[in-house]
């Protein structure tokens, strides 16, 4: 049964006068959906994103969000320095290193 129906089901045949106590419990549905279905996904994810950047560390090789691979050589409190295959050296933010390459690759 998805939230539509449920509305409906609530909402009666559209003839009736509904009480102001159905149109807030209505309201207080939809608020606890939002909260459980957006929110606190959204809230988790962020709270595991922070984590992993406060993670990383000297040695890590990485991928940021822009597709470049490297290695980490120093960890700032908000950037890395990162060496690339050509030796090149790039300083990024902390925040566009979307993913670590797992040793084995």
């Amino acid at each position: 049964m998805n939230l539509m129906n449920v509305l409906l089901m609530f909402s009666g045949s559209g003839t009736e006068k509904q009480s102001p106590g159905m149109m807030i419990g209505m309201m207080v549905l939809i608020v606890v959906v939002f909260y459980f279905f957006f929110i606190r996904p959204q809230s988790k994810k962020n709270k595991e994103l922070k984590k992993f950047r406060e993670s990383l560390k000297k040695g890590d090789k990485v991928i940021t969000a822009g597709g470049v691979h490297g290695k980490i050589l120093e960890v700032g409190e908000t950037t890395v320095i990162i060496e690339t295959e050509g030796q090149g050296k790039l300083k990024l933010e902390k925040m566009s290193v979307a993913s670590i390459i797992p040793s084995g690759e």
